[in-house]
């Protein structure tokens, strides 16, 4: 059993699911299990199918009849639920980002305060693509623009050019070498916050995941049934903002498409106009929690 984090906005969750004892949830983002063993509670002739790529997770599969876990990742979903014979399903519950026992061990290589990790990051161990790669082998353009939009950081041009200077000396193969390369960088008292950001940028670029999250929200319109439910927790502004141009307008950028009576044209209706956030109680206990914020739609 590996230790994974305690599941975020928890009871929050589990209310905007609106859980139907003998219906189908999906939840897309399984970890250690924490949002399905409460789900499962709440079942009782009814179906859970949890998705994780992560190899590890698998560790922490839950013994239940009810209970069945796939090692894929969500972008694949409609597939899956197909092949399962699980269409159309009750609700799907997404918990994005990096679990607590990714960022603790150090091998994975997604935290910058293990200096001598090597750069990894793959959610999926058996994909090729890793941050390792994609520090040596991109190219300047290609790393300005992954710093700047997925990094959101404004001197992205700067930081791409000292890697390509660095690694031509020599491969820039560990998580402290590429600290080592881009301190001077660091603001003086929000070093913590840069770095963040740099292996935030490089981590959405190894596991695809704005692509995945569009594949994911788009195929869950496809899945879930009339007055099913869509819940979704995102931890940075840019997952955040297709979860909720998807959840109001059904797509992700632009006005709602309207049809020839006026009437828009969109796959859910958002519950909750602003975001659910954690109350000061979770977030002392749950440091993790504190980006995290929630939004619930239901298929119209």
């Amino acid at each position: 059993m590996i230790e994974y984090h305690v599941p975020v906005l928890l009871n929050e969750c589990i209310k905007g699911l609106n859980i139907n004892p003998e219906g189908i949830i999906v939840d897309v983002t399984y970890g250690g299990g924490g949002h399905s063993k409460e789900i499962l509670k709440q079942l009782t002739s009814g179906k859970l199918i949890a998705f994780d790529q992560d190899s590890d997770a698998h560790k922490n599969a839950i013994n239940d009849n009810h209970f069945t876990l796939v090692e894929s990742n969500f972008e694949h979903l409609k597939n899956q639920l197909r092949f399962a014979g699980a269409i159309p399903v009750d609700g799907i519950l997404a918990d994005l980002g990096v679990s607590s026992h990714q960022f603790d061990e150090a091998s994975r290589g997604f935290s910058f305060r293990f200096d001598e990790a090597e750069l990894d990051m793959r959610m999926d161990q058996q994909q090729s693509l890793s941050a390792k790669q994609i520090i040596n082998t991109y190219t300047e353009a290609q790393l300005a623009d992954l710093f700047f939009f997925y990094g959101e950081l404004k001197n992205a041009r700067k930081i791409a050019k000292a890697i390509i200077v660095k690694r031509a000396v020599k491969p820039i193969d560990t998580v402290g070498e590429l600290k080592s390369c881009l301190l001077p960088f660091a603001p003086k008292f929000k070093d913590y916050k840069f770095f963040a950001q740099v292996f935030q940028a490089l981590r959405i670029e190894v596991n695809n995941e704005m692509g995945a999250l569009k594949a994911l929200l788009e195929q869950s319109a496809d899945v879930i049934k009339k007055g099913g439910r869509l819940v979704v927790i995102s931890y940075h502004s840019l997952e955040d903002k297709l979860v909720k141009n998807y959840m109001n307008k059904g797509k992700f950028e632009g006005d709602t498409e309207k049809d020839f009576y006026g009437n828009e044209i969109k796959p859910f209706h958002p519950l909750n106009r602003k975001a659910i956030v954690p109350d000061a109680e979770e977030m002392t206990k749950n440091p993790r929690s504190r980006s995290a914020k929630l939004r619930i739609a239901e298929k119209i």
